[in-house]
């Protein structure tokens, strides 16, 4: 059974019982295009998520033609002439984007690096269009499912701007550092299928939503303190040495070995059930 949906203007937000967390991006007319409010609401949900126990795995996906179109242009305009009539750098206005509002992170850069540091797997589901932010928000999740004629790009380079929304960071690691630059400089789109290849998307399927939903239940059948320790272990590469990520692995290990999940996770395997898992 599905806890009550909540929703804002911008996002939907629903936990089942099984810990699964399905996040919309719920602005269709417009294609999930980036405004003000749809900033504020996927932070929102982010924070939410990260405070939620009941929470092992997040699906994340857009409601109608596509993930999502990038920035609203008509609301960047209106935030550039905000800007230049008010100068402001209070740390707490979103104009000031050397403001570290939210950790590590600027307000625009926490919608992709946000899912990114969620304690729990992200599952980005991408049809349609995934253009500059919008791409950079799925590259921010742990797995990216594409359809095999989505168009990705990064797109900030046709309106005059640089990759600012962790897309950056965040794809270091995921692309060899010639074809990002050509990426970056060209905004070149690319189907779903040349995503896979170049390392933005995990893998193409006809239905990514309804893949994303079935890897979601299998992860949520595991030992939700084991999850989260993969992802912080994961979280550390490829830019942490050996030698700290070898240490990092033996820590984790010592937090899970032994425990009432990690138990129970061998005794429903040795069992041929389904397990159990209690909070710890």
């Amino acid at each position: 059974m599905t806890s009550p949906t909540e929703t804002s203007a911008r996002v939907r937000l629903s936990i089942d019982e099984r810990g699964i967390a399905e996040v919309a991006l719920n602005r269709p007319e417009k294609m999930n295009a980036l405004d003000t409010a749809m900033f504020e609401a996927i932070n929102r949900t982010i924070a939410q998520l990260a405070e939620d126990r009941r929470v092992r795995v997040v699906v994340l996906h857009g409601e109608g033609r596509a993930f999502c179109a990038g920035l609203d242009l008509a609301s960047f305009v209106a935030m550039g002439e905000s800007e230049r009539a008010q100068r402001s750098h209070d740390a707490g206005n979103m104009n000031d984007l050397a403001a570290r509002t939210h950790g590590l992170a600027n307000a625009f850069q926490q919608v992709a690096w946000g899912w990114h540091a969620l304690p729990v797997p992200v599952i980005a589901a991408v049809h349609g269009v995934a253009y500059g932010g919008g791409l950079q928000i799925a590259l921010g999740a742990d797995i990216r499912l594409v359809t095999p004629d989505a168009k990705l790009s990064v797109m900030e380079i046709k309106w005059g701007l640089v990759p600012d929304m962790a897309g950056m960071a965040l794809a270091a690691g995921l692309v060899r550092g010639d074809q990002l630059r050509e990426l970056v400089y060209t905004g070149r789109v690319v189907s779903g299928e040349e995503a896979v290849a170049l390392g933005l998307a995990t893998r193409a399927c006809a239905d990514p939503l309804a893949e994303a939903r079935t890897i979601a239940a299998g992860i949520a059948t595991r030992s939700p303190q084991a999850i989260r320790g993969a992802k912080r272990l994961c979280n550390l590469l490829p830019q942490t040495t050996p030698a700290e990520v070898l240490l990092a692995e033996a820590r984790e290990q010592q937090k899970v070995m032994g425990g009432a999940q990690q138990q129970e996770a061998v005794r429903a395997g040795m069992e041929g059930r389904a397990p159990l898992f209690k909070d710890e």
